[in-house]
């Protein structure tokens, strides 16, 4: 689900509602902060967004972002 757009790892979830948006979004948090490594989120209701890039990296795409992107899309 996550694509590659302007050095970020990006993808946008819809769910039933905003509990259930916000509910996913918390999954994520305690999956970034095992890894030290901390996404951009943007929440409206139902829809999550959320950029994954390696700021320490010069803003690109690393591994620790593309395992990230694996560990989420498993949620």
């Amino acid at each position: 689900m996550f694509t590659e757009i302007n050095n970020c790892l990006y993808a946008k979830y819809q769910f039933k509602n905003f509990v259930e948006a916000f509910g996913f979004m918390s999954k994520v948090a305690l999956l970034a902060e095992a890894a030290n490594h901390h996404p951009t989120f943007k929440n409206t209701y139902n829809t999550v967004e959320i950029w994954l890039t390696t700021h320490d990296a010069g803003n690109t795409v690393t591994e620790k972002d593309s395992l990230l992107a694996r560990q989420i899309e498993e949620l």
